[in-house]
């Protein structure tokens, strides 16, 4: 989910899928770009010239996460949970040559519409499951993945069982000793959602971190934040840097910083669990 949305009206195909309605809207300032909407809500952008061209703020940041999970080139061993466009299994595919991922995707016919308007490269060693993201990751094997992204959908909310101590354990299982997990939280106002994530991914994994832009942060905007978490301490020096060089840029939040922004809020179980907020009418 994000905010930018440049098109030409006349330049839009849409067809329906599983989950609602998808609209693919030409970018005018790119020959072979396209946004796709769900229902209204911006899910993806794809440069298909250019696929380590990240527009939307949020990915670009889970970009950095991606920059920094290991040294530059090397293969990454990478599960996406939510597909959408494919945007970040294409970056990494291009960033990183020879990187095996694989992608869940509940919607079957968004992932033909994909494969058909947006396709990818042939060399590329990217799988696609259909199939909810729980419910794989939980037959997915141990200690299997060097970055697990998650960033579903629907409705513009992130579904409850995807949020909770429970579902951070599947994560976790799957993840190599040295892997990260990131997640994309969309909140506004108060940031209640957003400081139980953080409670709930710090109670799974020892070092986290958050993304964010300080709007965001300081409550004045509803957006998106990114949570990073490992067994082992983020880069949050390098990802202090390569937010802060953003076109608009993000703070990187810590430590002590990170304690207080949680501010006792309590992780979320599955008994407990609620979908992320309803983004703010209009805001697309």
């Amino acid at each position: 989910m994000a905010h930018r949305q440049r098109t030409r009206r006349s330049d839009v195909e849409r067809e329906e899928v599983d989950s609602g309605t998808v609209e693919l809207m030409a970018d005018p300032d790119r020959s072979r770009a396209w946004t796709l909407l769900l229902d209204g809500t911006p899910q993806s952008h794809v440069d298909l010239d250019d696929p380590g061209y990240l527009d939307f703020e949020y990915v670009r940041r889970l970009g950095h996460v991606v920059d920094l999970a290991a040294a530059p080139g090397k293969p990454l061993q990478a599960l996406h949970l939510g597909g959408g466009g494919l945007t970040l299994p294409r970056y990494i595919a291009s960033t990183r040559p020879r990187s095996t991922q694989q992608v869940v995707e509940v919607d079957a016919a968004l992932v033909d519409l994909v494969r058909r308007k947006l396709p990818l490269e042939r060399t590329w060693r990217v799988r696609i499951r259909t199939g909810d993201a729980r419910e794989v990751l939980s037959r997915a094997p141990e200690d299997a993945f060097d970055l697990v992204i998650s960033d579903v959908y629907a409705g513009g909310r992130t579904p409850a069982h995807l949020t909770s101590v429970e579902f951070l354990e599947l994560a976790t299982r799957v993840l190599r000793p040295g892997g990260f997990f990131a997640a994309n939280v969309a909140d506004g106002a108060a940031l209640a959602f957003a400081r139980a994530q953080a409670a709930t991914l710090r109670a799974v994994l020892p070092e986290i971190c958050l993304i964010a832009d300080p709007a965001v942060l300081r409550g004045r905007r509803f957006g998106n934040l990114i949570l990073v978490g490992g067994r082992v301490e983020p880069p949050v020096a390098a990802l202090t840097r390569k937010a802060a060089g953003d076109p608009f840029p993000g703070r990187v939040v810590y430590g002590s910083d990170l304690t207080k922004f949680i501010a006792g809020a309590a992780p979320v179980t599955d008994a407990t669990a609620q979908p992320s907020p309803n983004p703010p009418q209009g805001l697309f």
